[in-house]
């Protein structure tokens, strides 16, 4: 029931390869409607790095992106500071981009991951292919889990989008909605 254009993110932490020092994170992203994903790796997990994945993910989604929903990370929000809750102030990086983009960015309820399910079932996916392989460096993951990216977009069926890839679900959109 829903246009492309409302994707959730979230930052998962990777295990630390035999070649690297520090630990690295997967952003990722997936469209509500039609199940494309973006993924991208970095060494760490800061606002400004949200902010410079949301702007590039702003120009290689194949859709225009109207809502962003993220749990209440850091490098997303500002919901939380030193005394507690609070309301988002806006001044985030993230939130600027948001705005600059007139996306309206959404967080889910402290404590309920569920709310942003689709992630962290794609999550769960991208941790069965972390258990299952053994990466002798950080390139080799990097490489399997750019090509998982290609593959889930452009070949694998999703039972919610009737047993169509998210790439063939885009130009059937496209075709329905010019």
């Amino acid at each position: 029931t829903y246009d492309p254009g409302f994707v959730h993110v979230e930052v998962k932490h990777l295990p630390r390869m035999p070649d690297q020092t520090t630990p690295s994170y997967l952003f990722a992203a997936i469209d509500r409607a039609t199940r494309w994903v973006s993924l991208e790796i970095h060494p760490r997990r800061t606002a400004k790095i949200a902010r410079a994945v949301l702007a590039r993910l702003l120009k290689k989604a194949p859709f225009v992106i109207q809502k962003v929903l993220t749990d209440n990370g850091k490098e997303c929000t500002d919901r939380f500071c030193a005394t507690g809750e609070r309301q988002p102030t806006g001044r985030h990086p993230f939130d600027q981009v948001c705005r600059a983009q007139g996306i309206e960015p959404r967080l889910i309820k402290p404590r309920r991951s569920q709310t942003n399910g689709m992630i962290e079932r794609f999550n769960g996916r991208i941790a069965d292919v972390l258990r299952q392989t053994r990466f002798p460096t950080f390139e080799a993951l990097t490489e399997t889990l750019m090509k998982y990216e290609q593959i889930s977009n452009q070949y694998s069926p999703q039972r919610a989008l009737g047993h169509l890839a998210p790439v063939q679900t885009l130009k059937n959109w496209r075709k329905a909605k010019p």
